[in-house]
């Protein structure tokens, strides 16, 4: 268990639950999580503390309350329409909200999405922008910009189709439906389903099997899957052969292939992907 305390932002909460794993929490329980610019804001700085501690491994991100994230407060949003109306600006949140997508891909944690109750437009563009989504059976998922009079405006379009293939991907984004969690487990929109009570533990769970792998095999595996989405084979195959030549003579592999040899757990150092003595 980390010794670290539980840090409380404005809009974000994070705590650290098990060895290696860090929880961040959108907390505006009261608005469905729903974003405003102090979100993005608050994802910069706690992006920044949990990525620069190599203590923390893998990365847990849920919603306070019974949902996961409404998208951008609607509230705030007509106030920015009206008050914007006869003057050229650009979307509300949208140079405030993207790089918090960005960040969240490009991230060397993996993150593990615990939806837990809704998770519509900006809020499941920033759950598909996790690398697993595990979802309570109460969730309910939709790319529901639609039905606002907008295109997908944090990466969806990017996301659906490959996540869900292009035909799917056109059914939900066109028409807003909003799915339970056994329709978006059918389509591969999430991982798993778990029951309510076993959502926090079960990404938890997944995050610290996670962390407990050597550290630079983890980072190198995450940016070997998102390049390759947009990599042809040979640029994949080239590329992870540079990644595997970068970490073969690593303490970490000599150790991982002793181990499996003696049929022995590993002893991996936590800290700096070495090898514990």
């Amino acid at each position: 268990m980390s010794t670290r305390v539980r840090v409380e932002l404005e809009t974000l909460c994070y705590e650290f639950p098990a060895e290696g794993v860090a929880l961040l929490t959108m907390n505006r329980p009261d608005a469905a999580n729903a974003v405003v610019p102090e979100t993005a804001r608050d994802f910069r700085h706690a992006l920044d503390d949990l990525e620069a501690d190599l203590g923390i491994r893998a990365l847990v991100l849920t919603g306070a309350g019974r949902h996961f994230c409404a998208g951008a407060d609607l509230h705030a949003m007509l106030g920015h329409i009206d008050e914007r109306l006869h003057v050229e600006h650009e979307p509300f949140n949208a140079r405030v909200l993207h790089p918090v997508t960005q960040r969240l891909v490009a991230s060397r944690l993996p993150i593990v999405a615990a939806v837990n109750g809704g998770a519509t437009a900006g809020g499941l563009d920033l759950a598909l922008a996790c690398d697993i989504r595990i979802a309570s059976t109460r969730a309910k998922l939709g790319e529901t910009y639609v039905k606002l009079g907008l295109p997908p405006g944090n990466g969806g379009a990017w996301f659906l189709p490959r996540l869900v293939g292009s035909g799917m991907a056109a059914e939900l984004a066109l028409s807003g439906e909003i799915v339970d969690a056994a329709r978006a487990l059918e389509i591969g929109l999430v991982n798993r389903v778990v029951e309510p009570d076993e959502l926090l533990s079960v990404a938890v769970g997944l995050a610290a099997t996670i962390a407990a792998r050597p550290r630079k095999a983890v980072e190198a595996t995450k940016q070997a899957l998102r390049a390759s989405w947009g990599q042809d084979l040979q640029t994949a195959i080239t590329s992870s052969f540079w990644a595997v030549s970068a970490l073969y003579y690593s303490p970490d592999l000599r150790e991982g292939v002793a181990a499996t040899l003696e049929k022995r757990e590993p002893r991996y150092n936590r800290a700096d992907g070495g090898t514990q003595p």
